[in-house]
């Protein structure tokens, strides 16, 4: 404590004096900050806390699919039932599934501004809760309108989680395992929506289909989303900050000790010090704009930008071109069709000719080798990188929707049995190209300055095109039929030459380390893709990234006054 009129104690050293004040104090408060999990043990925990969440969303954006042909459902709310006497039903059925989207969007959208204030942390708790609370009003539902509110409140909550959780894991991961334990974020989607298809399907529907004259068979299925989202809001508030967003906040000891906590070594060591500097440097050029310029690219800026407006700058720093690769990725996933299977799986399988009960059990059975599909990118994407996965699925998904589009117009049972082995194999090539990774591509391509607005931007931008996919489904087979298959097959095609000339690789690169690659194509004029494929990159934090990235000095020292000297 300093008394009134008295100097702080540290004032009273000078020189080597002052300075090992400052690093035993500093020493002393990341020792005060230390994490009880750590390691392996940390990590898994991060793993299983935000795999839960997005098993929540798989969940839930398959469970309404399962429900749309249910007796009961169809009973309490008419306006879903699509026949020859009720054509327009079409697109209030498409409405009922795609507005869930509109609150995405709307949870994404609000991340622009909640997510830096917030932290991860809390963000993705108030996700969580609001959730819940969606969750609530759809079990409770007796009117088409309060099932689209609801519906439109559990969104909110989802797309506050899926714009957070993949920056929130993506910050906590090193860059040799990152996209192994994202990408089982995206398998645990298909995890949520074989949940839906099989429990709500055959546990559940199966279980409760025959009660004709309980609203249960639907209320049951959607109330279970309620414990997925209490795991976890519970899980989350055992788990620290990234440390990412505790340096942008001065936190720096704060930040230390969950550093040395991942990686499970003391403090002083070299990788520990090496991490913890390159977000510092990373930090401090956000905060006096050494690599940022708008103009020359050499002028510094020396003042700070709304989080809209840095998403606009370019220089070294390219946050423009690196925020637009995040939302066409987002943008891509969902032109590929794959929502044609999540939403409407029953009804495409009873489109090919077959029985509803039939159609349940294949479209449980696609749900689940949806899941282990998904499983076969965990173990490649850190070895064979993201660029060719993303070039695999595209060419794979676009072969499948021709093969579609030509059965589609051929009448006989050969034809309705290849059709539904090909709606298998659609989902195989989406797991394995795309499905995680527009969740993990767009948190690394960006830089820390503009993570949580881009992010929320590009999740923002998949929500978008979901709910525009989702509306014109329904009514695109109603007048096209197999032609939709043709539209989708063109779409992908497109994918293929734009990631393949203007998506960098990101694989076994730190999150700073990206921001010296595109720096460094900045510098000497050449694409991102390009040196992103190069070995002779070097690492963020080193004396030959500072001056890729512009920075003229840097001390290599910690010290607890959070600046830069």
């Amino acid at each position: 404590m300093t008394l009134p009129g008295c100097p702080p104690v540290s004032s009273t050293f000078k020189g080597e004096e002052k300075k090992h004040y400052e690093e035993t104090s500093f020493d002393t408060e990341v020792a005060s900050h230390a994490l009880r999990l750590r390691g392996r043990k940390l990590t898994v925990s991060i793993a299983f806390v935000a795999g839960t969440g997005f098993t929540l969303f798989g969940y839930d954006q398959g469970v309404m699919s399962a429900l749309l042909t249910a007796g009961q459902f169809e009973k309490v709310f008419p306006q879903v039932v699509v026949d020859s006497s009720r054509p327009n039903h079409a697109t209030l059925q498409s409405f009922i599934v795609a507005i869930y989207e509109i609150g995405c969007l709307m949870g994404a959208l609000s991340n622009l501004w909640v997510g830096d204030r917030l932290g991860r942390r809390r963000t993705i708790l108030l996700g969580g809760c609001i959730m819940i609370i969606g969750a609530i009003l759809q079990t409770t539902s007796y009117s088409y309108a309060q099932l689209v509110v609801a519906r439109i409140v559990t969104g909110i909550g989802n797309g506050l989680n899926t714009s957070t959780v993949p920056s929130y894991h993506a910050e906590l991961s090193s860059a040799a395992k990152r996209g192994a334990l994202i990408l089982i974020e995206g398998s645990l989607i298909t995890f949520g929506i074989m949940i839906s298809h099989v429990y709500a399907r055959y546990w559940i529907d199966f279980g409760l289909f025959w009660a004709s004259g309980s609203s249960a068979q639907w209320r049951v299925p959607i109330a279970l989303q309620i414990v997925l989202a209490l795991v976890m809001v519970f899980g989350i508030s055992f788990l620290p900050e990234s440390p990412r967003w505790l340096v942008k906040q001065n936190r720096n000891a704060e930040a230390m000790a969950v550093i040395s906590a991942l990686e499970n070594k003391s403090p002083d060591d070299a990788e520990v010090q090496r991490t913890y500097h390159a977000i510092r440097e990373t930090v401090a050029i956000e905060d006096f704009g050494t690599s940022s310029g708008l103009g020359d690219k050499h002028a510094p800026q020396n003042f700070k930008r709304s989080p809209l407006r840095k998403l606009l700058v370019g220089g070294r720093s390219q946050h423009f071109r690196r925020a637009s690769l995040g939302v066409i990725n987002q943008c891509f996933q969902q032109i590929t069709g794959i929502n044609l299977i999540t939403y409407y799986a029953t009804i495409l399988f009873q489109r090919l000719g077959l029985s509803d009960v039939t159609s349940r059990l294949i479209a449980a059975a696609n749900g689940t080798e949806y899941f282990l599909a998904s499983l076969i990118a965990i173990f490649i994407i850190d070895r064979i990188g993201r660029r060719k996965l993303m070039l695999f699925g595209a060419v794979g998904q676009c072969i499948t929707m021709i093969l579609l589009a030509v059965l589609g117009s051929v009448r006989g049972t050969g034809a309705q049995v290849v059709s539904a082995v090909l709606l298998f194999v659609f989902n195989s090539f989406f797991a394995i190209g795309w499905l995680g990774m527009t969740w993990l591509y767009p948190a690394e391509i960006v830089g820390l300055e503009i993570r949580a607005p881009a992010n929320a931007l590009s999740t923002s931008s998949n929500w978008i095109f979901n709910f525009v996919v989702v509306m014109v489904t329904g009514p695109s087979f109603n007048n096209i039929s197999w032609g939709t298959y043709i539209v989708f097959a063109a779409l992908n095609g497109f994918i293929v030459p734009v990631v393949y000339f203007f998506f960098p690789e990101t694989a076994g690169r730190s999150l700073e380390d990206m921001d010296v690659v595109f720096a460094m194509a900045y510098n000497e004029g050449v694409s991102p893709v390009a040196v992103s494929l190069r070995q002779d990159v070097p690492l963020a934090g080193s004396p030959e990234a500072d001056r890729i990235l512009g920075i003229e000095t840097i001390d290599r020292k910690v010290s607890t006054s959070g600046e830069t000297s």
